[in-house]
């Protein structure tokens, strides 16, 4: 390996001479400059934080309380998916529409993203009255400043109450108010929120369930007639469900059972 040329060594010696000296000056300079500029920058952050404290005195109530409505409005946030299976029909289309997919026979179609989304949109179609009533009595005033917090939760779950109650079923809200004979509802006067939201999800999988079983019905009987045409041909080892699949779909299809069945359904909530 050959040493280096004699003007190149010379260059890096006088290059690394030159960093050095920046450096020595760029120390020297910098800490006169923060030693003049650090009893200045004390005096005023203690200005501003003395001033900081003699308005937050005053303010702490207030401040306190946008703490709390903060805290509500996360919790809120954070139950908001649980409260949707709750107080809406969310639940009663979701299990309908899956029904229907395991009658017609297919596994993955549509997706159940799809059918999510499906029921979702038309969980506002159907909601929409009721978002926009709890919106205009109970979280605009409050917003506004205009109510309590409790007067807002009660003037915004008054609309999905009076909705519950019209959709649920009398039997079941009896039958599990007999089930705590201690607590004495006077289901004449005020049904109790969580007497009135388990009632109310009860009765709608027990409708989605006898919609479904409707459902079944005709696409049974499909699979029935392919199964003894299979068997009076002697084909028994062809599965009946792989023959009867594009019969069940032209029939779904030609019949425009999804409009239908969607029909149906805002019928039942009074909405078409």
């Amino acid at each position: 390996m050959t040493p280096a040329p004699y003007y190149k060594r010379k260059s890096i010696w006088i290059w690394a001479l030159t960093s050095l000296g920046l450096l020595t000056l760029s120390l020297i300079f910098g800490v006169d400059a923060h030693a003049q500029v650090a009893p200045e920058s004390d005096n005023i952050l203690q200005e501003l934080l003395e001033n900081a404290q003699e308005n937050t005195e005053g303010e702490s109530v207030g401040l306190n309380a946008r703490v709390i409505q903060l805290f509500l409005i996360v919790t809120v946030l954070s139950l908001a998916p649980g409260l949707a299976m709750m107080i809406t029909c969310l639940p009663f289309m979701i299990i309908v529409f899956s029904f229907l997919r395991q009658a017609i026979g297919l596994q993955q179609s549509p997706p159940n993203m799809m059918i999510m989304g499906l029921a979702m949109f038309l969980t506002f179609f159907v909601m929409e009255p009721v978002f926009m009533k709890s919106w205009d009595e109970g979280i605009s005033p409050l917003i506004e400043g205009s109510i309590t917090e409790e007067q807002a939760i009660d003037r915004t779950l008054t609309p999905f109450k009076n909705f519950m109650e019209n959709r649920v079923q009398r039997d079941t809200l009896e039958r599990l108010a007999a089930t705590m004979p201690e607590r004495n509802y006077n289901l004449e006067e005020e049904i109790p929120f969580s007497l009135l939201t388990t009632s109310f999800m009860l009765s709608e999988i027990k409708q989605a369930f006898q919609i479904g079983f409707v459902i079944f019905l005709p696409f049974l009987i499909i699979d029935l007639i392919v199964a003894s045409i299979l068997m009076a041909m002697g084909m028994m080892m062809v599965p009946p469900a792989v023959v009867s699949l594009p019969f069940k779909l032209a029939f779904f299809v030609m019949a425009d059972g999804w409009v239908k069945i969607t029909e149906a359904l805002l019928r039942g909530y009074g909405v078409a």
